[in-house]
């Protein structure tokens, strides 16, 4: 099977869609890079002054232990 086959209702209309392992697997891949892209996105607008991972880890850790 290469091409995408539409299961449709009993009034034609489609429903569901049997993809290609290598076009779900890819659409998967791109839909990954999406969200680290927007979540990329989201964290620059928010104007934030980084700081090294380091103490990142170090803070999150004393949170907690509190």
């Amino acid at each position: 099977m290469s091409t995408t086959t539409f299961i449709t209702d009993e009034k034609g209309k489609k429903i569901s869609a049997v993809l290609p392992i290598k076009l779900y697997q890819r659409l998967l891949e791109e839909l990954e890079e999406l969200k680290d892209i927007r979540a990329y996105d989201k964290a620059k607008a928010k104007k934030e002054t980084p700081i090294p991972l380091r103490d990142a880890i170090r803070q999150r850790r004393k949170g907690q232990k509190a």
